[in-house]
């Protein structure tokens, strides 16, 4: 097995505190080149895991090549992690007035500054609707009355400066995703809501403040009747084939098939602590980790690998959750910080690296701390007699006990280093296998052809 030094990349920075409400993130992807400029919004509704994964993965997973996506993966965050539609009522339904005293308040003016920014020209509104939208009513799953697995528009036509024609467009769109299904029930189909013909409850939305501020806008619904990574599938299909349309060209780094975007989902979730200090891989976490080193005195500071992990305060702990999911509850233990190192050195299985601190190797029988002066090494999980620093020892994984390890399944160790009695650091070492699509094998499911 190729050694693998595994560098996480931490995108987003948070300072949480236990009176902080959790704002939403902006995520600018720009090209360099000209192109239109398109704002994507999820989880205006906390309950609606498609359209703020598909948002995320936006984020995470795209390359934009030519124009514009701003990014708003977790507009209503406190109701995401809650698996709330809305935990201070319905956050769509706000946008033609809201009250200063309202908790959303703050949330939805500054949404309404992105939309009308002039650099923006069509917002996206990500959602998970109920059944499946027909034009005639089939059933009670199957009728007008249905949201999902739709493109709602407004109207046929726009008074805007651009992409006017969005009920064309919408069904330009609607046509090319139809030939990339899963099932033939999940068939796209434009619903008209004529919001200004009287529509008092889509007079209220997100995309009805945006035309009417001169944005071209659209809702995209997929059904809540599907898993959340197939809603995940169709929602990416749906905002490719819109950008494709009007003009943004980009790249992913994963293939656009429900299988894929599962794993992607479920893979490569991190939190370090302040600028490195430590990380935690959270991707299949033990539902508690206990004496989490972290700094005496200093405001909870930390970083994400994606947009929808939070760190929220909850008297003495801290619960981690990832959009809907409550992943773990980290119980801290508190010391004073030492900055005097960067790194430590390791030989894992004959290989020997620098390893920076806040990083985390791949090991495939055992490893070993090379000693440096100064410094005391702890293996959380492994003893031997007579031994104040754990440098020096070759370590296997058979050798530490499973149930101090970070994740689940009995792969992943902490090694902390420390000064005297302040801390200086945290590498991980994982005897699992490193995570990759490429692990994915089998016959894929096949694709149902448009109908």
């Amino acid at each position: 097995m190729k050694r693998l030094l595994i560098l996480i990349s931490l995108l987003f920075s948070f300072t949480a505190q236990a009176t902080e409400r959790l704002e939403f993130s902006l995520h600018k992807l720009e090209s360099g080149q000209p192109g239109p400029t398109i704002l994507v919004v999820g989880g205006i509704q906390g309950d609606e895991p498609g359209g703020f994964h598909a948002a995320s993965l936006l984020v995470t997973n795209y390359k934009v090549t030519k124009g514009n996506i701003w990014i708003v993966p977790n507009l209503n965050f406190e109701s995401i992690i809650s698996r709330s539609r809305g935990v201070h009522g319905d956050m769509n339904r706000k946008f033609d007035a809201v009250g200063q005293n309202d908790p959303d308040f703050q949330a939805v003016e500054r949404i309404k500054e992105l939309i009308i920014d002039p650099q923006v020209d069509m917002v996206f509104n990500l959602h998970d609707g109920s059944g499946f939208y027909r034009p005639k009513h089939t059933d009670w799953l199957h009728s007008p009355q249905r949201w999902g697995q739709s493109i709602i528009i407004d109207q046929e036509q726009l008074d805007v400066e651009r992409f006017s024609d969005v009920g064309i467009l919408s069904r330009q769109v609607a046509d090319k995703v139809n030939g990339h299904l899963l099932d033939k029930e999940h068939m796209y189909r434009v619903k008209n809501t004529k919001t200004r013909q009287g529509n008092k409850e889509m007079a209220k939305t997100l995309t009805y403040f945006a035309i009417n501020n001169g944005k071209s806008a659209v809702g995209i619904e997929a059904s809540k009747n599907l898993p959340t990574h197939e809603r995940v599938y169709y929602h990416l299909q749906v905002v490719e084939s819109f950008l494709e349309t009007v003009g943004v060209e980009l790249e992913r780094d994963f293939k656009l098939h429900p299988a894929y975007v599962k794993n992607t989902i479920d893979n490569n979730l991190q939190i370090a602590f302040y600028e490195n200090k430590l990380m935690l891989d959270v991707t299949k976490p033990r539902s508690r980790i206990n004496y989490v080193p972290l700094q005496k005195d200093a405001d909870l500071d930390f970083s994400t690998s994606n947009p929808l992990v939070a760190v929220t305060n909850r008297g003495g702990s801290f619960r981690v959750n990832y959009g809907n999911r409550r992943l773990t509850r980290l119980h801290p233990q508190y010391f004073e910080y030492d900055t005097s190192l960067e790194s430590i050195t390791i030989n894992a299985d004959g290989d020997l690296r620098e390893v920076p601190l806040g990083s985390m190797l791949q090991v495939n029988k055992q490893f070993e701390i090379t000693p440096q002066d100064g410094y005391r090494v702890n293996v959380i999980g492994w003893k031997k007699s007579g031994v104040t620093s754990e440098a020096g020892h070759p370590i296997s994984k058979t050798k530490i006990s499973k149930r101090f390890s970070v994740d689940r399944d009995g792969n992943i160790f902490r090694i902390e280093v420390y000064k005297d009695e302040k801390f200086s650091g945290m590498v991980l070492v994982n005897f699992g296998e490193p995570s990759s699509d490429d692990k994915l094998t089998g016959k894929l499911p096949k694709v149902a052809g448009k109908s």
